[in-house]
């Protein structure tokens, strides 16, 4: 099947353009499911299991939580780790003339 695409106009040239990347996505989805099974197939034939080869599924990174760094000295209670926005306490403590050093715990 040969196309003449000197006697396309623009929009025919840009649909043909578009089809083509369509079914070049398509033969690429192909590609990957024939070549996944391949993968399980050989891991299966040597007797183990996709986890065993490439482990099992990832563990979500568990986030802790961070030491307070800050204490508001009008309330003890309130502490900030210094990360993230900082708290009305603590932007009301500068505003009013202390330094971060003196917010420190």
């Amino acid at each position: 099947m040969a196309v003449d695409i000197k006697n396309l106009n623009h929009t025919q040239l840009n649909d043909l353009i578009s089809k083509a990347q369509v079914r070049q996505t398509e033969l690429r989805k192909e590609k990957v499911v024939k070549l996944r099974d391949k993968v399980h197939a050989l891991i299966k034939a040597e007797g183990y299991t996709f986890e065993d080869i490439f482990g099992g599924a990832r563990k979500a990174k568990r986030t802790g939580s961070v030491a307070p760094k800050y204490r508001n000295p009008a309330n003890p209670a309130q502490t900030w780790s210094g990360r993230g926005k900082r708290p009305h306490w603590f932007n009301d403590a500068l505003k009013a003339g202390k330094k971060e050093k003196d917010l420190t715990i």
